[in-house]
């Protein structure tokens, strides 16, 4: 999906750093997103829940606080309350573009930010925590460090998850004085609480917690075997995945894939990684990707898998059709399609005008499966109609690919 680089104030005028995953449609709703503590808008779990949120026609808008990744500021003269100010001044960013966020995501501290803002946006209509602490003062028990030294010299050096980054007295203060249960008692709002049981950063008690302060509509999905910072690209699709069919519950109801229908098919690049694309044909939208093996990332079927796919439901379209013209009881057909480069010499059952070429060439293997007996002189037709499958005579004919650059 489209993704625009951002910026907009912080609370203290700090220029605060962006990125604006929108679809590339209709809008159904907005969600904003709050990343863990010393983490960045471009963790893999944000990119990936912004991505699945942009296919569903949910424009996500996730930024860096003060002075983390590319927005201005110093990060040692933050607190927990600065974060959640700057939470609502992304909230109030986007409702001066008329996009206010009617979904909160916050991962780590940042889902314990989006339970104390959540009260500050009247717009917001469903409320996500990934791995959030029950209430702030918890960050300060990871630290390996002297908090005491911190309160007494104003500043030191603290350690979470390995990473070394500095701390203000002003973050240790407003961590202990700040109280969320009394806030998560007054949500007006939908929760899914996430988290996984072997969380060691944040304890699966902290879940515990949240969920008992908060009042129903209140949900709780387990993040099995799951880290803290969700780095298996896995966990984080699944978590991107949940959270995007939870949130269509919330948003106004959609038409078809909702996307403006096209008359043709356009493959887009997302910016999101290597090779993943976002193709719509019509009005429907899904990925292209390669798999990890070919440096991509996996997120869709790859060129030849669409190129198979279409061979596949071209046969069994072809096939159903013939069955009705026929008033045949045809069981469920199933295509088996698989995809290789072979040499031309080796091809046994190719034609010999596809073997004119040198070196190798493409060669579909299609398996038809009926449920049910089928005759042997029936699966012969059956054989003979799915060779006349418009895909199967374009793949065996000389298409023509006519190619022209725009630029602008």
């Amino acid at each position: 999906m489209p993704v625009e680089k951002r910026t907009f104030p912080s609370h203290a005028g700090d220029m605060l750093a962006a990125r604006f995953d929108r679809p590339d449609g209709p809008v159904r709703g907005h969600a904003l997103f709050a990343h863990c503590f010393t983490c960045t808008k471009d963790i893999i779990a944000a990119r990936r829940i912004a991505a699945n949120l942009a296919r569903l026609g949910v424009a996500v808008l996730r930024f860096d606080f003060t002075g983390l990744g590319s927005s201005e500021g110093e990060f040692a003269n933050t607190s927990f309350v600065s974060n959640v100010a700057d939470l609502v001044a992304a909230a109030d960013h986007m409702r001066q573009s008329g996009q206010a966020p009617m979904l909160l995501i916050g991962h780590s501290l940042g889902g314990t930010a989006v339970l104390a803002a959540a009260g500050d946006i009247p717009e917001v209509a469903g409320v996500v925590t990934i791995g959030a602490p029950a209430d702030a003062e918890h960050v300060l028990e990871s630290f390996k460090a002297d908090i005491g030294t911190i309160e007494r010299e104003g500043e030191g050096e603290v350690t979470l998850a390995g990473r070394t980054f500095r701390i203000g007295r002003q973050f240790v203060e407003a961590a202990r004085q700040t109280s969320l249960e009394d806030r998560i008692g007054k949500l007006r709002t939908s929760l899914m609480i996430m988290h996984s049981p072997l969380d060691e950063t944040v304890g699966i008690d902290n879940a515990t917690r949240i969920f008992m302060a908060a009042k129903h509509p209140k949900s709780f999905v387990s993040l099995d075997k799951a880290d803290h910072l969700l780095t298996s690209a896995d966990d984080a699709e699944f978590v991107a995945q949940v959270i995007a069919g939870w949130a269509s519950r919330l948003l106004p109801t959609d038409t078809p894939q909702g996307f403006d229908a096209i008359e043709h098919v356009r493959v887009s690049e997302t910016g999101d990684s290597k090779f993943q694309n976002a193709v719509q044909a019509g009005r429907h939208r899904f990925f292209a990707d390669e798999p990890a093996s070919a440096g991509g990332t996996d997120t869709g079927p790859s060129p030849y898998d669409f190129l198979s796919a279409a061979l596949g439901a071209c046969t069994s379209m072809t096939l159903r059709i013939y069955a009705q013209f026929k008033k045949l009881d045809l069981g469920r057909v199933t295509v088996d399609v698989s995809h290789a480069k072979v040499h031309a010499r080796d091809c046994a059952d190719c034609t010999e005008e596809s073997k004119n070429g040198k070196g190798k060439i493409d060669r579909f293997e299609r398996v038809i499966t009926v449920d049910g007996n089928v005759p042997p002189e029936l699966a012969d037709k059956l054989e003979e109609i799915a060779n006349k499958c418009p895909v199967h005579r374009t793949l065996e004919a000389h298409a023509t690919v006519v190619t022209r650059v725009e630029t602008g």
